[in-house]
């Protein structure tokens, strides 16, 4: 049984950061919303930014855990759920143990209602099992019935997230990477379908402050300050090419060194909203939607 959103609130996740939803009204199916019809004007986009400009001010951006598991025998892998992320994220003890993490994906399309619903894709350092982030990828956003997506990047809690590109489209061929070179942090992100997006940036974090403990490819339903946004409903999400290097040693998402297959689950802990696959090759898994809430 389908919850209405405000009860939602006094499940697990409510206790971490508060399961409310940036609209009111109740859900009680999960069937796919009608497609927008046509795509957005520049005033809507313009408006948009600027709301998820505020969203994004009172963020947070770490992975909610809900549980971990043992690894399963076969594969090494831990399973693991969490309320905001789906996907997966290698893990080490040591500090600065983790020095880059790249992968690439195309952007995810939304399927779109009234409501205000969200998906974000990325690959990061931290944030699985650390208090700070350092991240980029691509936003898709159901706002006011369409379809926005844009790049960005984000180093926290140091930063704000800056939004970079408002010229993305679904269907776009992304490659970003996270590179760390002592306190000097690199994100680069090619968008081989828009020229026009390419970005690279360099922000400093301090080494008692950003741990590089966990690497990660992630499809996350963000959290603000108000609580969790509605996942959209995306068609897909594939990451290729997942690479980490740590402790000197360029590797696959596979090899390591801690690897946790994260499912997305809801504030009740009842049903997913995502589920992932397995690993592919050690570098390639998919996420798929389930639910939004």
């Amino acid at each position: 049984m389908r919850l209405p959103r405000y009860l939602i609130v006094s499940g697990s996740a409510a206790a971490m950061a508060g399961a409310v939803t940036l609209s009111g009204a109740s859900a009680t199916s999960v069937a796919a919303p009608a497609r927008a019809s046509h795509a957005p004007s520049a005033w809507l986009l313009a408006e948009a930014q600027t709301v998820l400009a505020h969203y994004l001010r009172h963020n947070h951006p770490q992975a909610m855990l809900a549980h971990t598991g043992h690894a399963q025998a076969a594969e090494n892998v831990i399973a693991a759920s969490a309320f905001n992320w789906s996907g997966y994220a290698d893990t080490a003890t040591k500090a600065h143990t983790f020095t880059k993490v790249s992968g690439s994906w195309t952007v995810p399309s939304v399927t779109c209602n009234a409501e205000d619903q969200i998906t974000s894709a990325w690959v990061g350092l931290d944030g699985f099992n650390s208090s700070t982030v350092e991240q980029l990828g691509t936003t898709s956003w159901c706002y006011k019935g369409k379809g926005v997506y844009y790049t960005w990047y984000e180093v926290y809690p140091k930063a704000n997230v800056h939004q970079v590109s408002t010229a993305l489209k679904p269907g776009d061929k992304i490659t970003a990477s996270v590179t760390r070179t002592g306190r000097s942090y690199v994100f680069k992100l090619t968008d081989s379908t828009t020229s026009g997006n390419n970005f690279s940036a360099t922000k400093t974090c301090a080494l008692a402050t950003c741990k590089d403990t966990s690497a990660e490819w992630i499809s996350e339903r963000p959290s603000f300050s108000i609580g969790m946004v509605p996942q959209a409903h995306y068609n897909a999400f594939k990451i290729t090419n997942g690479s980490q290097t740590s402790s000197g040693r360029t590797g696959s998402i596979g090899a390591g060194p801690g690897v946790n297959a994260i499912t997305m689950i809801d504030a009740t802990q009842s049903y997913n909203l995502n589920t992932v696959s397995a690993l592919t090759g050690g570098n390639s898994f998919s996420t798929t939607w389930q639910n939004s809430y």
